[in-house]
């Protein structure tokens, strides 16, 4: 429970984000009920506060974690739950619990990703089928990789939501001397461009195993800003029923396309680099043994832009490269003639 606030909070999910998410909670005075698929790991980190396959640097005090194989546990005892689990895995974990138990939570996405069975974001998916409240979500996304909070190197956390007061709220119970917290309204758009920096990224790791250079990589990012934010006004005055468009040139939405293209922490990067490498994609997804969540996003956001009629040709091309069977040579190629 946070002292201050009186929430009881929930994790669903173990892997490197949530494990990251449950030292900044911990480490700022917090029990919290963690939901872990795997029962060895739910073994390890009751017995010796430590989870065996994600972020293993990380301590965990004793008392400070409730692990738990069982989702209904942790649903029953919380009313604030965090989602951290991968994009492709949200639905089935979600629809493994009874409905009633998703009733009256604040529910906070730390997923990047588009659920793929449904090609929705996860407010979108709640509403439609559980008759969730778009003012009881909110999305966390960063500049943050998992890697610099473990090492308590300052991170910046975006938390957005339609209840301003609620985000604030929340965004406080992060906050801490390595983690740096601010808010933000714009539900849809932060998600939807953290699933377009996540496919980019792929790219970025593309062109670094096909040798291109650091001048091209600039240009290249650069182009991918620019889709992005056409991408996102376009949908804003399509789709977005806020008053006012965000500033889309601020961390939550450059900042972390930026560290994601660039940083060696990034999977999707290093994913896209073992494609460049020539891996087939099945290769690379058991070699990572991690999900990249830019390459189920690549199709998810190929429906999204058909759906709203917005152009996104930098990861259209991506997506041929990772589900169309594009050579990357060919496919970067392609991406050449579209820098400017």
């Amino acid at each position: 429970m946070d002292i201050e606030t009186g929430r009881n909070i929930g994790i669903i999910g173990n892997g490197s984000w949530g494990t990251a998410i449950a030292k900044i909670l911990t480490d700022n005075g917090n029990c919290i009920h963690w939901w872990v698929r795997n029962q060895d790991a739910v073994t390890s980190l009751a017995r010796r506060g430590h989870n065996p396959h994600y972020l293993t640097s990380v301590r965990f005090l004793p008392g400070t974690i409730l692990p738990t194989s069982n989702l209904a546990e942790v649903l029953e005892a919380c009313d604030t739950v965090i989602v951290a689990v991968p994009s492709a895995y949200v639905q089935k974990v979600i629809e493994s619990a009874d409905k009633e138990l998703w009733k009256d939570k604040i529910i906070i996405s730390a997923i990047k990703g588009i659920l793929p069975d449904c090609n929705m974001l996860l407010n979108d998916y709640l509403e439609a089928h559980h008759q969730f409240p778009q003012h009881s979500y909110m999305a966390i996304t960063g500049p943050c990789h998992a890697e610099e909070v473990a090492e308590e190197r300052l991170s910046y956390l975006t938390f957005s939501g339609l209840n301003d007061s609620l985000a604030a709220s929340i965004a406080g119970i992060f906050n801490n001397s390595y983690t740096n917290t601010t808010t933000n309204h714009d539900i849809w758009g932060v998600q939807l461009a953290a699933v377009l920096k996540n496919i980019y990224a792929i790219g970025s790791g593309i062109a670094r195993a096909l040798d291109y250079g650091d001048n091209f990589l600039s240009v290249y990012i650069t182009n991918c800003y620019r889709e992005m934010y056409h991408f996102l006004v376009d949908h804003f005055n399509k789709v977005n029923p806020l008053e006012h468009m965000p500033d889309f040139h601020i961390s939550a939405y450059l900042g972390d396309l930026l560290v994601t293209c660039y940083s060696l922490h990034s999977r999707n990067r290093t994913f896209g680099s073992m494609i460049g490498k020539g891996y087939t994609v099945k290769a690379a997804i058991l070699e990572m043994n991690m999900v990249a969540e830019g390459y189920f996003g690549a199709r998810g956001m190929q429906h999204i832009s058909r759906q709203f009629g917005i152009e996104i040709p930098i990861a259209s091309t991506i997506y041929e490269m990772l589900w169309e069977q594009l050579p990357p040579q060919e496919g970067f190629k392609k991406l050449e003639k579209m820098m400017s």
